[in-house]
């Protein structure tokens, strides 16, 4: 079977998913995409710009078109419809633009333009594209609730006609299906090896810390250095890696924590791969305290490499986590945050017990293991 896959806005975790599926999938995946700058444009005019390559493009033939959510699907569809004819059209939703958090200050952020309210046009090209779509996927269960929950609020924005029939139309056409995560690429391989227990890495004291998040405001990482302030008050010893990737102008709370922390902190910025992967090993626990999140990739990463999580009990967070693990994992507050983070560093032994388990759980997310789901979805809605 050949199929398309769309992506107008190819960088990041959209990147990763949609080579993980080119590899591992049994079909025959072509990709037509755009580069990963200027995401309002990308859904404003990427379909266009595509349709037009796919339309000139003679050795693209494909059964299934998939997309991502930065298309406008519906234009994609009205330009193209003479090739496409009644090929069918699936859409992923890594994110939505009617649900992700905007931050407090409106003068930053994606809408700042708009003085910090939602443009409504956005979540407007996300509908319209699942209307479009035969069939709709997310990324986890807690994206696709949550969508729906709002959906409802959205439409009655409008003046009339705002069809709230299609709420149901378009919750029984989608399905959940988690992104598949390439760990082949955190083996350890060559990767010097300090210690036999417990890990291939050893984790030397003073314990790690990692932050291998985005460097933005809907990963709330005031919250996750008002923790660490308060471990360096009680004396708690600790290193801290900040390794996420950044874009643009790097958020003042970042050049605050890494002038206080001083020698603490071994790593600032981007990693590249054997940098990441030597980091997440030595790394004894990973932290989020994020406001967004659809799936979790980074954190998944963390956790296949033996890493102690301390998560938000919200978002995407408990469908990666065995619920055995919920208590000592998931926090609902500040204050729960440093309860566990102060434990996970003072019970080293304990917290890579718990770690070791925690990595035979996600290696489910494993590509090896999500592909012949995709695969098998596909194929049943193809026939």
């Amino acid at each position: 079977m050949r199929i398309l896959l769309v992506s107008p806005y190819h960088g990041g975790s959209h990147a990763a998913w949609a080579d993980g599926l080119q590899r591992h999938s049994e079909y025959d995946f072509s990709l037509l995409t755009l580069a990963d700058r200027f995401w309002k444009w990308r859904m404003h005019g990427g379909a266009i710009t595509l349709a037009r390559r796919f339309v000139a493009d003679e050795s693209l033939a494909p059964d299934v078109v998939m997309a991502t959510d930065m298309l406008d699907l519906t234009t994609f569809a009205a330009l193209t419809r003479r090739k496409l004819g009644a090929t069918p059209l699936v859409l992923y939703m890594h994110e939505n633009q009617l649900t992700y958090p905007l931050p407090a200050d409106g003068t930053a952020g994606p809408m700042r333009r708009q003085l910090g309210e939602r443009d409504q046009h956005y979540a407007f090209v996300n509908y319209a594209s699942m209307m479009t779509a035969d069939l709709v996927l997310f990324n986890s269960q807690y994206h696709r609730d949550s969508f729906f929950e709002e959906l409802p609020r959205f439409l009655k924005h409008f003046p009339e006609n705002n069809e709230l029939g299609t709420v149901d139309i378009l919750r029984k056409k989608s399905q959940v299906l988690a992104v598949g995560v390439d760990f082949g690429r955190f083996e350890t391989g060559d990767l010097e090896i300090k210690s036999v227990s417990h890990s291939p890495v050893s984790n030397l004291p003073p314990p790690l810390i990692v932050w291998n998040q985005r460097w933005e405001y809907d990963k709330n990482p005031e919250a996750f250095f008002a923790a660490l302030y308060a471990m360096e008050a009680e004396g708690i010893p600790f290193r801290l890696a900040l390794c996420g990737q950044q874009f643009g102008k790097r958020p003042s709370i970042f050049n605050e924590a890494i002038q206080r922390l001083g020698a603490r902190v071994l790593h600032v910025g981007y990693a590249e791969p054997e940098e990441y992967k030597r980091l997440l090993w030595e790394a004894a626990v990973t932290v989020s305290t994020a406001h967004h999140e659809f799936f979790g990739i980074s954190v998944l990463e963390a956790i296949y490499c033996q890493t102690f999580p301390i998560l938000p009990q919200r978002l995407s967070y408990p469908e990666l986590i065995p619920e055995a693990f919920h208590l000592r994992c998931l926090y609902q507050n500040q204050g729960g945050l440093i309860e566990r983070l102060r434990w996970a560093l003072t019970h080293p032994v304990e917290a890579k017990e718990a770690a070791d388990k925690l990595q035979t759980a996600v290696s489910l997310f494993n590509w090896t293991n999500i592909a012949p789901r995709y695969d098998q979805i596909i194929s049943e809605f193809q026939n």
